[in-house]
């Protein structure tokens, strides 16, 4: 807390105010004390200087204690007269006893100064004596003199470049705002400050490096930036549309913007991209013969329309009276050049470009006129409504014509929501201000800059007839569902794009503020049938122009808005807004060819929407309100499912909007809504047909997601969905997935089966089973078996399917996990069928040691030496065509010497018990090729061995020797073996040196 001392000493003389002020002690500092100086003039502080060194665009905490103690307490500062009336008064003697106390006072900081002064005196030729008189810095100025409030230019500057620098990092964006705030509140305050800091703040950003930067690289400017920028622009069509500027000083302000306009760096309006809108001073053209190149400029740059106000004036005679009276209506005898200045009631209409006349409004409301902005916004509003009644009528005239073709043209030549000037924000804003009430309950005056949420009353509108009982407040929800209302071509660009979306959720978030009372709702309900019947004028009308901006936002607004006061109509509405004409139709793109108001837009099959993402969540959310808010109404539910299946094209938010639907129908603390279940089934089975032939992640998701859903509607659903499953799903999900968890004990247990529904399921799922089979039968063959296992009939005719299979594309892995399954299900003859196939399929290289089928193969031979000796013969030459791998036949060689074949209990068969010899056959057969598949592997080692693999080739050659040494002559061969290595590679010393130490 800072405080005046009791013993600071005041010093006002004339117009400058001097003192100490004390800022008491605390726990952590002691008591400081600062020197204050403030000037002033005609009631404002032009200049401050403090002993706190403070660096701010604000006043210190001191300036401010000084400045409230002398306006609180005026009787305890003794006014002085300035300076110079006081030398005046004093004779020689006095005078030279004055400065001469004054220099000794200070004489170490004046002294140099003094005499400097008193040699240039007492020169005759000096330049102090070739003027008159001499400075006083206690006197005021010249009545002729400017004045303004002082402002710190230096910090001004230097706080705007190191927020630039931060790059809208640690709130530096937030300070800018702040800052663009302050300049706003200046103009209210008509302080002249506020073009002189305005100026300072575009001097930094036109000087920041980034914009330097992304124009070599041909980058956009981050969001943030872009933001700040449009604010900019827009604060500067205030100042050059201020009602009482000076011509002068408008001159200069433009001369400068054009200077920044002209630079390469300076910022384009439409965000780096080629679109272009018309001129700030066009009104709609009145015929179609205007084409929008003649209503375009080659470059135009967030300066622009600020430039362009400069053929804007406030002279004209009907805009002076609309502004300066409240009962400004149409005389009883007009004139003809009258008649279009007043609606039928006689009030006074401002016929402009309607984001240029709301361009007004915002000046006249930020430099501190406020009644003025509010009546002539009542103007503007009342102008809007009759061109909306005027089109209304031009459209009963070619409604039919417009509903036999089915498309329609753009009437606007630029959309109001998302526009640079921000129109219907501006208008929502001067009147929902007039309507605001404080903490006291009390209007209050505000920028509505608080966080807090306002509360509105209404206030009736001054302007206009004496009997309007109308509020301020219900036009401004009246002029906000006008603009968000209307029909517009989507923007060209990215940016453009994602300030339509922004500007329209800023708007909507003001409109969530109202508290809506019978007297809104009826401006709501009139405005939306309006909007409805509005035909091309109107988003929402019945026929819409391929490439006009979607009303789904808005739409779910209006919904939620009117659902509890006239549902039909909400629902009306919504159902209207669900769709999507540049998803659904890539035909046409209108007629241009009609008298009104009409703009072409460019043929475009695929148009570059860059937002469309985010527009189809929005539809998204649209028709999930509906489906939540009509939960229980069967024949609603069946109209939103119909429209959701007629509009929405993406199938991840369809799925979304099925799995929404099935949250709201089964809530865990209520009944099941059967037909909102029914509804989310629906939704998943489209989605299941749209993603059938297409590749989705989320795909395995959404079929449990489906099962689960058909489930819980009930046994027919998934008896249904067993039955058309070719339609919906891949012969592997309808397998492995679908039937699978449709005859599975949880599903049973959930839908308590009767015997008969179980029976039903399991014959569906069998039938579905062996179909797939035959259409898929490499990925399904195994998981039919499973599924028909308790029907004997369909277990074999699966069987059947897969014997038939293996000859064909079935790989060695899939045959050998249907082999092992039917051992496991007690068919062993059949299973070793299978492993004999599937060996066929395969082929194992010397070198594959690792290979995942070695398992197989060792279970396939396992298998048939348990069956006994025949089938052991014949799997013996599919292994020595197949496998090539020394160490794989060596370890199947020792396992069929373990045991006696013929093990496994086949019933009518015995086993002898005797082990097998490997000198006969079938034995022999396997004995030869593993031999020579290890004198194979042996040499192929050889030809790239380096020597850290001497020691591991060495262990290789001692499991070779085991299975030489297995014959009778083996010891024989296998130093024959060795001999040839050693006469072979006896290039290798010292790998055959390891030979010799090993093996002799």
């Amino acid at each position: 807390m800072k405080n005046l001392s009791k013993h600071t000493f005041f010093s006002p003389l004339g117009f400058h105010l001097s003192g100490t002020v004390t800022e008491p002690a605390t726990a952590s500092e002691p008591a400081m004390t600062y020197k204050v100086a403030i000037s002033f003039d005609r009631c404002k502080i032009t200049s401050v200087t403090c002993g706190c060194g403070n660096k701010d665009i604000f006043y210190c905490a001191h300036v401010v204690a000084l400045s409230l103690y002398r306006i609180r307490k005026p009787d305890q500062v003794k006014l002085r007269l300035p300076i110079s009336e006081t030398l005046f008064q004093m004779n020689r003697d006095q005078l030279q006893k004055f400065i001469q106390y004054l220099i000794t006072a200070h004489h170490t900081e004046v002294l140099p100064t003094a005499q400097k002064l008193a040699d240039e005196i007492l020169s005759s030729n000096s330049e102090i004596n070739q003027v008159h008189g001499a400075p006083d810095p206690t006197a005021g100025a010249s009545i002729d003199d400017e004045n303004c409030w002082h402002l710190d230019e230096e910090q001004v500057k230097e706080q705007v470049k190191l927020f630039l620098s931060q790059g809208g990092y640690y709130g530096s964006g937030k300070q800018l705002n702040s800052m663009f705030a302050k300049v706003r509140e200046m103009l209210r305050m008509r302080d002249s400050n506020g073009a002189r800091m305005l100026t300072l703040i575009t001097e930094q950003f036109m000087a920041d490096p980034r914009l330097t930067l992304w124009r070599q690289q041909g980058t956009s400017m981050t969001d943030k930036c872009r933001q700040l920028w449009d604010e900019l622009g827009a604060l500067w069509v205030c100042i050059i549309l201020n009602p009482h500027c000076k011509l002068e000083e408008k001159s200069c302000w433009l001369l400068q913007l054009q200077k920044w306009s002209d630079l390469d760096v300076c910022p384009l309006e439409d965000g780096n991209y080629g679109h272009e809108l018309p001129n700030i001073t066009n009104a709609l053209p009145q015929s179609a013969n205007h084409s929008p190149d003649s209503l375009s400029r080659p470059r135009r740059t967030v300066f622009t329309r600020a430039i362009e106000g400069r053929e804007l004036h406030w002279q004209d005679s009907h805009l002076q009276r609309i502004i300066s009276s409240d009962l400004y209506t149409a005389p009883a005898c007009q004139r003809e050049s009258e008649r279009l200045l007043f609606n039928s009631q006689g009030q006074p209409l401002w016929l402009e470009h309607v984001p240029t006349a709301c361009a007004r409004v915002d000046a006249l409301r930020s430099h501190g006129y406020p009644k003025e902005a509010l009546r002539l916004t009542a103007a503007i509003i009342n102008t809007l409504r009759l061109q909306q009644q005027r089109q209304l009528e031009i459209y009963k005239h070619q409604k039919k014509e417009l509903l036999q073709r089915g498309t329609t043209t753009i009437t606007n030549l630029e959309g109001w929501v998302g526009h640079p000037l921000d129109p219907i924000g501006c208008l929502f804003l001067t009147l929902t201000e007039a309507c605001r009430l404080n903490d006291d309950g009390y209007l209050e005056v505000s920028d509505m800059s608080e966080s807090r949420t306002p509360v509105y009353q209404h206030v009736p509108v001054a302007a206009g007839c004496p009997n309007n009982s109308e509020s301020y407040l219900s036009l401004a929800l009246e002029v906000a569902l006008m603009g968000m209302g209307q029909q517009r071509v989507m923007p060209e660009g990215l940016y453009a794009q994602d300030k339509v979306c922004r500007n329209e959720e800023q708007l909507l978030s003001r409109l969530q503020e109202l508290q809506l009372d019978d007297e809104l709702v009826q401006t709501l309900q009139k405005q939306c049938i309006l909007l409805l019947e509005g035909g091309p004028f109107s988003g929402l009308g019945e026929v819409i122009h391929r490439e006009s901006v979607p009303m789904h936002t808005f739409a779910k607004y209006l919904f939620s808005a009117l659902l509890p006061h006239d549902p039909d109509l909400s629902y009306k509405l919504a159902l209207r807004a669900m769709r999507l004409p540049v998803l659904e139709n890539s035909t046409s793109t209108g007629d241009t060819s009609h008298p009104h108001h009409m703009v072409s837009v460019v043929p475009s099959r695929y148009p570059r929407w860059f937002t469309l993402g985010h527009l189809e969540s929005q539809q998204c959310e649209l028709a999930s309100t509906m489906l939540t808010a009509a939960k229980g109404d069967t024949l609603r539910l069946r109209t939103i499912l119909e429209a959701i299946q007629k509009h929405i094209h993406s199938s991840s938010l369809i799925f979304k909007l099925a799995q929404d639907a099935f949250k709201i129908a089964t809530p865990t603390d209520s009944s099941t809504d059967s037909t909102l279940l029914n509804v989310a089934l629906e939704l998943g089975l489209q989605v299941m047909r749209m993603t059938l032939s297409t590749l989705n992640w989320r795909r395995r998701e959404m079929v449990r997601w489906l099962v689960t859903c058909a489930t819980e509607v009930g046994v027919r659903a998934l008896v249904s969905i067993l039955q058309s499953w070719y339609t919906l799903f891949t012969p592997t999900e309808a397998t492995s997935i679908v039937a699978a968890t449709a005859v599975s004990h949880t599903t049973i247990l959930r839908l308590s089966l009767d015997y008969p529904q179980r029976e039903e399921l399991a014959s569906c799922a069998r039938t579905l089973a062996l179909q797939c089979a035959m259409k898929d039968p490499q990925s399904c063959a195994l998981s039919a078996l499973t599924l028909c296992e308790k029907d004997h009939i369909a277990f074999e005719a699966a069987y059947q399917i897969a014997i038939d299979a293996a000859a064909g594309g079935m790989t060695h892995s899939q045959l050998f996990t249907i082999a092992r399954y039917m051992e496991l299900r007690g068919y062993p003859l059949r299973a070793f069928k299978l492993a004999s196939l599937a060996m066929s399929h395969l082929n194992l290289a010397y070198n594959q040691d690792t290979h995942p089928a070695i398992n197989d193969v060792l279970w396939a031979c396992a298998l048939s030496h348990s069956l006994g000796k025949n089938e052991l013969a014949a799997l013996i030459p599919l292994v020595v065509k197949s496998v090539h791998c020394a160490t794989v036949l060596s370890d199947i060689l020792r396992r069929c010497t373990v045991t006696a074949p013929g093990l496994a209990g086949i019933p009518g068969r015995r086993s002898s018990g005797k082990l097998m010899s490997t000198d006969k056959a079938p034995l022999r057969q396997l004995l030869d090729a593993t031999i020579n598949a290890y004198i194979n592997t042996t040499h192929s080692r050889l030809t790239h061995i380096s020597p850290r693999h001497y020691g591991e080739f060495i262990e290789f050659l001692s499991k070779a020797r085991e299975t030489f040494l297995l014959p009778q002559d083996g010891h024989l061969q296998f130093a024959q073996f060795i001999d040839n290595l050693k006469q072979i590679y006896k290039g290798k010393k010292k790998l055959m040196l390891l030979v010799r130490e090993r093996f002799g």
